[in-house]
């Protein structure tokens, strides 16, 4: 049997399902909602202001952090035509996301700590119950922090370009966010280096600051 179909592989899917779905919604929910509150009806007139989650996933970008522990969801349509200062509106919108994904991890680390807290007995129904949600509670903090700090990366269109493009001079930022048709072939280039050179984008920058704020939230990842 393939390793991707064990046993272990399905049990871990079954963990990170929970917090994935919940990190992807509420990355893309916060974008259209920032976005709607500064003035651009877009996300809402097309249903994508809604926490079911089959308005947001993408198939591709939801496998693909089973396989390579990032992914993503359905980008949040916005129109920045509609906001009073384009350029700030897009800042905003852009740090929405990540600064969600941030308030989730800790959120799942509170809840983490209490369930830490909850005594049980070994074989008894309150450990059937409380182990797993602390599994599952453990992957929250995890996908939550890797989403936040893997879209702060800036690279277009990723929300971090948006943080940066606010930044630069307006002819240079137009320029700069005109890369965002290149991005995704970037971002899987720079996977592919990391995987012949043995410098990870991944392994080597995103781990260590999850496992960093993560250690700051008293979870070991």
């Amino acid at each position: 049997m393939p390793a991707f179909f064990s046993a272990a592989a399905l049990q871990q899917a079954v963990i990170l399902a929970p917090g994935l779905l919940i990190a992807l919604v509420c990355h893309e929910v916060a974008h259209g909602y920032v976005a709607y509150l500064l003035g651009d009806p877009t996300a809402k007139s097309m249903g994508r202001l809604t926490l079911n989650p089959i308005r947001h996933l993408d198939p591709l970008g939801t496998l693909a952090f089973f396989f390579v522990q990032f992914g993503w969801a359905k980008p949040v349509p916005i129109n920045p035509n509609y906001f009073k200062d384009p350029r700030k509106g897009m800042l905003l919108t852009a740090i929405a996301g990540p600064g969600v994904n941030f308030i989730l991890a800790c959120v799942f680390a509170i809840v983490l700590h209490l369930l830490a807290s909850i005594p049980f007995t070994q074989g008894g129904l309150a450990q059937s119950v409380v182990v797993p949600l602390y599994y599952i509670c453990e992957a929250g903090v995890f996908v939550n922090l890797v989403l936040g700090i893997f879209n702060l990366i800036p690279i277009p269109p990723l929300d971090g370009s948006n943080v940066l493009a606010y930044f630069l001079p307006p002819r240079l930022a137009y320029k700069y966010m005109s890369l965002s048709r290149y991005g995704f072939f970037i971002l899987i280039g720079l996977i592919l280096v990391g995987r012949f050179s043995g410098y990870s984008l991944v392994g080597q920058v995103i781990f260590p600051l999850v496992s960093g704020a993560a250690a700051l939230l008293g979870v070991n990842i």
